[in-house]
This record gives structure tokens, C-alpha cells and sequence, in this order.
């Protein structure tokens, strides 16, 4: 009998993938890219993915062309991790090479998502380039101090059974945003559940109202 093929997903299809390299303070960032088959430029501001610890940007992949249905959306490897130049380089130093990246891209706005420790590059880069971020996404991200220094509309989202909508161990959260959460902790979440995401993600950042 002859095969029968899945039927591509609309919006996955109307998507275009690659990868590429750019210049930074420390040398090459390898960067996976998803953006719409018009452009992703007049839809709706660029996104970048912070990866976390537990692997590179690859751990973004299934996520990307999901998200990047109306915005061009840019996830790189940080220093010294996956396909990127080694480095060792602090986070705020992270944060300074994905400012290189929005630069070499000559983007004057972007929205930020970040995972595990990428979200504490987030956090950095959000502190130190305000014009820069629109919006913040932290996902299963470990609360600090200057949490609190974020101005820009933020989307937090905890994981596992005690994430809740508050700051873990009095530690506060940005100010000026939106907590969730989902009780099942998974390593691979953005691959298990990258829809689900995605169109959370997408509700947020897209919302005109604010946080």
C-alpha cells in the first residue's frame, strides 16, 4: 500500500528555517533563525531565545518555526557553548554579544526569551539596553536581586510543582509583568510541548495592552 504522507502544518510550511553565523565581541555566534516566508519585518519585532545550561540552541528547534509565524526569530548559541567560538565570559558579557547580534542585525527593538540561565542573560541585557527590549520572557528561570530592575513588560512562567506566581525565596520579580505556570517539570519542554508555547508566547507578545 503506498505510504500516506502527514498533511505539513500551515503555519510551520509558511516558515523558513536556516542557520548562519555573526560576528561578536568574542568571536562567531552560531544562530539558528525561523522567519515567516515574507520577511518577518513588518509583522511583528524580532525575538531572540536564550538557551539555558542544559544544551545549546538546539533544544529551540521543534519551538522556532512555531513562534516565528509573524516575527523573525533569532536563537543563538552563547559563547562557548554548541557551534559558537569558545569564551569565558560572564552573563552580563553574554548579554553584551547578543547586543553585538542586534546591532550586526540593525534592529532597533527586539523581544527576549529566555530559558533556565538564559534567562538571567535576559535579565542582563534587559537592565543594560532598555531602548534595546521590548519585552522579557523568563522561563523556568531562577529568581535574583535585580529581578526587580526590569521595566519592560515581562512573562514569567515557572516549572514544576512549587512554581507558583511569586517570587521564590522572597526574591522579587520583575515588576511590570504576567507568572505562569506549568506543574510538570521536563528538561525538554520546549520539545515536548512547543505549540503549547509558542502560542502562549505569542498571546504576550502580541498583546498591545502591556503585561
Amino acid at each position: 500500500m503506498p505510504k500516506t504522507l502527514k498533511r505539513a502544518d500551515p503555519a510551520v510550511a509558511a516558515v523558513r528555517t536556516r542557520r548562519a553565523y555573526f560576528d561578536c565581541r568574542f568571536g562567531q555566534l552560531h544562530v539558528r533563525t525561523a522567519f515567516p516566508t515574507t520577511g518577518g519585518f513588518d509583522e511583528q519585532v524580532t525575538l531572540i531565545c536564550l538557551h539555558g545550561s542544559t544544551g545549546p540552541s538546539r533544544v529551540f528547534e521543534r519551538f522556532l518555526p512555531l513562534i516565528a509565524e509573524q516575527r523573525s526569530v533569532y536563537a543563538p548559541d552563547l559563547p562557548g557553548s554548541g557551534e559558537s567560538d569558545a569564551a569565558e565570559a560572564s552573563r552580563e558579557d553574554h548579554a553584551g554579544a547578543i547586543a553585538d547580534l542586534a546591532n550586526d542585525l540593525r534592529l532597533r527593538q527586539i523581544d527576549v526569551l529566555g530559558f533556565e540561565s538564559g534567562a538571567s542573560v535576559a535579565i542582563a541585557l534587559a537592565i543594560a539596553k532598555p531602548s534595546l527590549v521590548r519585552r522579557v520572557v523568563l522561563v523556568a528561570a531562577a529568581p535574583t536581586e535585580d529581578w526587580a530592575l526590569v521595566r519592560q513588560p515581562s512573562f514569567v512562567l515557572g516549572i514544576g510543582e512549587r512554581a507558583g506566581t511569586s517570587g521564590e525565596r522572597g526574591r522579587p520579580l520583575p515588576p511590570n509583568s504576567r507568572h505562569d505556570h506549568v506543574p510538570e517539570y521536563a528538561a525538554d519542554l520546549f520539545a515536548a510541548a512547543p505549540q503549547t508555547l509558542a502560542r502562549r508566547f505569542a498571546e504576550f507578545l502580541d498583546d498591545e495592552s502591556g503585561a
